[in-house]
């Protein structure tokens, strides 16, 4: 089962990552602030870009912006099998 990101809260205790014991995101404001073009360029070359696939994902539905996961999760090309 996939989990949110977890950051290092002894290194930055301001993460916007964060969440209480109950999962719930401790910065919950400040990602409802940002226009769909901020959170993009966050997830993709700001704290997010060490995020996982998956963890983008989950992080991105639980604020209320699956609609931007296409745009911000890459999309791995394997290549073909001999």
């Amino acid at each position: 089962m996939a989990k949110f990101y977890e950051p290092d809260m002894g290194q930055d205790p301001n993460n916007p990552f964060a969440r209480d014991a109950d999962g719930k995101l401790a910065r919950r404001g400040y990602w409802l602030d940002m226009a769909d073009r901020s959170i993009i360029l966050m997830m993709t070359q700001g704290l997010g870009r060490v995020l996982s696939n998956e963890q983008k994902r989950l992080h991105l539905e639980d604020i209320g912006r699956g609609h931007l996961t296409a745009e911000i999760c890459t999309v791995e090309i394997l290549p073909p099998e001999n």
